[in-house]
């Protein structure tokens, strides 16, 4: 059975586990009580790939990370293995904004993935304007996949566009397992 670790990353109050319980299932409430997550959360869920062979079921963790930079020294065992990381933020703060470059560079830069594992969401609270407005996102962060969501107000576009960049995952998890087996073989 293929299994992804993908990495719910991003600043303080983004959303992270809101979006992280609703896409595994956990929950289909959305409300709620903030209440800050301590180190990482791990939710798992099965999900079926159609770019794995044989069409398999494939097993999710998503690992849900606090935004509490007092966690960082915590980060590079986080990291070990992952498969794919979302950085989560809210466009109408921004600090979250000034923060994105800071997520990148760790979470994406340092352990080197590529732009097929990577998704940045812009978290939007009921009610913002900001889904019309560009982003000022820099070069880096503007090669990645971006999705704007509302789960207040819209959460059936969410799970579609997450499903998308799983499969992307999936499939360059796969490709990269077809490469090492062929390198043994040859």
């Amino acid at each position: 059975m293929f299994k992804a670790k993908i990495l719910f990353v991003g600043p303080n109050e983004s959303g992270k586990t809101v979006l992280a319980n609703f896409l595994s299932d956990i929950s289909e409430s959305i409300g709620g009580e903030y209440s800050p997550t301590q180190g990482v959360r791990i939710l798992e869920f099965e999900t079926q790939s159609e770019n794995i062979r044989d069409n398999r079921v494939c097993e999710v963790e998503l690992w849900d990370c606090s935004g509490n930079l007092k966690f960082d020294s915590c980060w590079p065992a986080v990291m070990k293995d992952a498969s794919g990381v979302v950085i989560i933020f809210n466009p109408d703060v921004s600090t979250h904004l000034e923060e994105l470059e800071m997520w990148h560079s760790a979470f994406i830069y340092t352990p080197g993935l590529q732009t097929e594992q990577c998704l940045l969401i812009a978290h939007h609270r009921p009610g913002s304007d900001a889904e019309d407005k560009r982003l000022p996102l820099g070069p880096k962060l503007s090669r990645l996949p971006l999705i704007h969501c509302s789960l207040e107000e819209e959460p059936q576009h969410v799970r579609p566009a997450f499903n998308r960049y799983l499969e992307n995952v999936f499939k360059t998890m796969s490709e990269s397992r077809e490469r090492e087996e062929m390198s043994i073989i040859t």
